[in-house]
């Protein structure tokens, strides 16, 4: 849970979990860990539902950053996040999201087991689209098609 403190640490100044902009999802039965945090959304919904614009991609780093002098705490991109990314920040009540650290991510630093990449999308292949197929295949086939 080290890129928790890392996160907190670079984001906010205090070492608060509870301020990470990524979440490591425990699983006690299985005695095993899960890092979460904001994919980045080609579609973008948290974006797509700000009624202030204050989400806009970042040039440098092409990651979906929240303006906080816009934010209005609406909540309304927290609602649309279809991955639960998008936090309310304690004491001002607006969003907060994964900003990349501006290109050099703390908790990808961090992580003692590199269960936490950061690599460029031009670079990577579409880690996504097999498990999409997969799922897709099993719905089709016969678990639950719709005709």
């Amino acid at each position: 849970m080290q890129c928790e403190l890392a996160c907190a640490w670079v984001q906010t100044g205090s070492f608060q979990p509870s301020r990470s902009l990524i979440r490591v999802q425990v699983f006690d039965e299985e005695a095993s860990y899960s890092p979460y945090g904001c994919v980045q959304c080609n579609e973008a919904w948290c974006m797509n539902a700000c009624p202030t614009q204050a989400i806009v991609i970042d040039p440098a780093t092409g990651a979906k950053v929240v303006l906080d002098a816009m934010c209005i705490g609406c909540h309304l991109c927290t609602i649309a996040c279809p991955f639960g990314t998008v936090w309310t920040t304690p004491g001002t009540d607006k969003a907060a999201k994964c900003d990349h650290c501006g290109g050099q991510p703390a908790c990808a630093t961090a992580c003692p087991t590199q269960a936490i990449q950061y690599v460029d999308r031009a670079d990577s292949q579409d880690w996504f689209s097999g498990w999409q197929k997969r799922v897709h295949s099993g719905y089709v086939t016969g678990m639950g098609a719709a005709t």
